[in-house]
């Protein structure tokens, strides 16, 4: 296998592997009673470092039935991991919440798919798929030769924003707010507390109306914030991924609070339909450069 591997990577300048693992291990031990699955797992490890001291910045993101092979061991071979074959957004919600719980944004695989999902059949809107793909290793896993133009503009945008905001999403603290009434919030913070991003999302209807007031967490208390509404795919005129009811005014011409009244107060959220979310940047007024 180290052969042939090697032989391929030579000959085609592959600068990115996947490598999958369709296996389910039901019985761990050989015919001998020797722990096989331990071997043939150590001998996966070896022949990645190979492969990797052969070709110098070769990237291999372990994929294995959608999280099969994600734990801490295989993060010392690979870059990434594949957290699930699901690209629905809906279900990545869920998938991408508790997996953030052992790693960090930086090394989960969050792609943008298609408008019906392969997995499921669910037919979700760009934006929300957008948001959604945006906390992590962002790519796009969607034939983008046959989209339109106002979809090709519009996953431009999310490009440039997440390009942006990459310095952030991939070496700030993650933070998860607790579920409200069908709705998540979720966000990354600089560890200088100057500079954070946020996701109000809903998955399902809630039984309150109105979503009241939210608490963000990871601010300094002490600092002054500027809040503002973010489009996922950088246009200016469009707030919401998905579908909004209404909108609080915040969320059309920003707020300027303080650390403190965010955390113990916090923002108006606004009522969405669910699949829908908001994203919105927080800059710490006093720090330099923002």
């Amino acid at each position: 296998m180290l052969s042939q591997l090697d032989t391929v990577l030579t000959n085609c300048e592959i600068d990115y592997l996947k490598w999958d693992h369709n296996r389910d291990l039901i019985e761990a031990l050989d015919v001998d009673g020797q722990p096989a699955v331990r071997r043939q797992t150590l001998a996966t490890y070896a022949l990645m470092d190979e492969l990797v001291a052969r070709h110098p910045g070769l990237e291999i993101e372990s994929c294995a039935s959608g999280g099969g092979r994600v734990d801490l061991g295989i993060l010392e071979h690979t870059v990434r991991v594949w957290a699930s074959d699901s690209n629905d957004p809906l279900e990545r919600q869920s998938i991408q919440r508790w997996t953030g719980l052992l790693l960090p944004p930086e090394l989960v695989g969050t792609h943008v798919g298609p408008t019906t999902s392969h997995t499921s059949g669910r037919v979700t809107d760009l934006d929300f798929r957008c948001l959604t793909a945006l906390w992590g290793h962002a790519g796009i896993e969607w034939d983008i030769t046959k989209i339109s133009d106002e979809e090709r503009s519009r996953l431009a945008g999310w490009i440039s924003l997440h390009k942006r905001l990459r310095p952030l999403l991939h070496a700030g603290r993650t933070i998860r707010g607790p579920e409200l009434d069908g709705a998540w919030l979720h966000g990354v913070v600089s560890h200088d507390q100057t500079h954070g991003a946020f996701s109000y999302v809903r998955l399902v209807s809630g039984a309150a109306a109105m979503p009241g007031l939210v608490r963000l967490h990871g601010l300094d208390p002490k600092r002054t914030y500027a809040v503002r509404a973010l489009d996922v795919t950088g246009r200016d005129e469009v707030r919401i991924a998905g579908q909004a009811a209404a909108t609080p005014p915040w969320t059309r011409h920003g707020v300027t609070l303080s650390g403190d009244a965010l955390m113990r107060r916090g923002l108006a959220m606004p009522v969405l339909d669910p699949m829908a979310g908001l994203l919105f940047e927080v800059s710490a007024t006093d720090h330099e450069g923002r």
